[in-house]
């Protein structure tokens, strides 16, 4: 059995040249019932921006969804020219 995992993520696509400046939140929680909970938002930095909560029956269905999140935060060099970064 998978083990629950939490987690908290944040990072920022900036470049100023090109008028980019996306923001990307994840929490990932376990909600009364024993779901995982992934809870994202995004936007545009400074505006409200968007979200999205999924949940899971157990943790290994949400690991293998926050790792694909992780790899196309990770691809957005390719998509939109400019790299996301951590914020701490």
């Amino acid at each position: 059995m998978a083990k629950h995992f939490e987690c908290r993520e944040h990072w920022r696509a900036v470049d100023t040249a090109r008028n980019i400046a996306r923001d990307y939140q994840l929490t990932v929680t376990l909600d009364l019932f024993g779901w995982t909970v992934v809870d994202r938002h995004w936007g545009r930095i400074g505006c409200k921006g968007k979200g999205a909560r999924d949940s899971f029956p157990n943790a290994a269905s949400a690991r293998r969804f926050v790792d694909a999140v992780r790899s196309r935060r990770g691809s957005a060099k390719h998509r939109i020219g400019v790299e996301y970064r951590s914020v701490e």
